[in-house]
């Protein structure tokens, strides 16, 4: 929609991470850095946390990106509740192995089949768990296990990066983990952007689909920007998502502070449309009025998408008359 009347290629903001739009932002030079020493090492597990949006899937996308396939099998998993048995399955399945057994021991079998090949091959086995903190203890601790196959005495044909959200510090911290804590090479809590990166964060992924200043984003916006998403990627990916909304709608080739501000109560009523807190059946005043708002904003906007659709009814029924017009006057 927007993304023909400010000529880009694509959509900035998506939500859906995408290493492409990867930005070395300070906190994530850091996290990479972290992981890139774990690499290196080839052994133990590297533990990344950070909250919400803040960037962790992308990140470790694009180290996949990098990783030499010649050298390294990586294998990324998006794990839920899963028990120790399910996640040894998961892990197979995501190394590629076929017709698995039903048994344990006849999973951990061909795991350690695979692990025998792929060091002969001279490469070895990465495994990165995304959402680690859905991980129960007794999956923590199949992973330890799993680190400590061998082959014929050398390095380790298995490691694992832990991805996850703030409080996997607090489930890894629990005592009956300490064994697996003992294998930690390295962790990091990957923060929000500063105010300098946000406004390069924006200006990074407008670039990336081809912007070349149309719209414009003045200092003030930026920083507004900043103050209503705290830095957080993925807050500024829809918060800048429907800045370009607005701004294809209202016809703008450069975005104000103020602008911004609009957008952030617009999502800020849309989140609090509904007050769970009252009795069933009496939403509040407030939430009477945050209700009213976004009903107002969306007939705003289904009004002027109405009146774009009809001036461009109105330019083609012209355009019509105008060729009928020549092809009638042609001999």
């Amino acid at each position: 929609m927007y993304t023909s009347f400010y000529k880009l290629r694509a959509e900035p903001f998506l939500l859906t991470p995408d290493e492409r739009f990867y930005f070395e932002s300070s906190v994530h030079s850091q996290a990479m850095a972290h992981l890139t020493y774990g690499l290196k090492r080839g052994e133990g597990f590297i533990v990344i946390t950070g909250d919400v949006g803040a960037g962790k899937t992308t990140l470790v996308k694009r180290l996949i990106a990098t990783i030499d396939p010649s050298k390294i099998i990586a294998a990324h998993v998006v794990t839920t509740a899963l028990s120790g048995h399910d996640l040894l399955r998961m892990v197979a399945a995501a190394f590629g192995l076929k017709d698995l057994p039903s048994d344990k021991s006849g999973i951990l079998l061909r795991l350690q089949e695979f692990f025998d090949a792929t060091h002969g091959e001279g490469r070895r086995a990465l495994l990165i768990v995304d959402e680690a903190q859905n991980l129960s203890e007794s999956a923590l601790e199949e992973l330890r296990m799993l680190s400590n196959f061998q082959v014929q005495n050398a390095a380790p044909p298995f490691q694992s990066f832990l991805v996850g959200q703030p409080q996997f510090r607090r489930i890894i911290a629990h005592p009956d983990l300490e064994q697996l804590r003992q294998r930690v090479i390295a962790s990091y809590h990957l923060g929000p952007l500063n105010s300098l990166e946000s406004g390069n964060y924006v200006l990074h992924r407008l670039k990336q689909v081809g912007w070349t200043g149309d719209p414009s984003f003045p200092m003030s916006t930026i920083d507004a920007i900043h103050q209503h998403t705290g830095g957080i990627p993925r807050r500024i990916n829809t918060l800048g998502n429907r800045l370009m909304i607005l701004g294809y709608l209202d016809e703008l080739h450069a975005f104000s502070a103020e602008d911004v501000n609009r957008v952030a109560a617009d999502l800020a009523n849309e989140n609090d449309a509904v007050d769970f807190g009252g009795p069933i059946g009496h939403p509040s005043d407030q939430s009477l009025a945050n209700q009213v708002a976004v009903t107002a904003r969306l007939d705003d906007i289904e009004g002027r998408l109405a009146k774009q659709e009809a001036l461009a009814r109105r330019a083609s029924a012209i355009i019509q008359q105008f060729l009928t017009l020549i092809s009638s006057e042609t001999p």
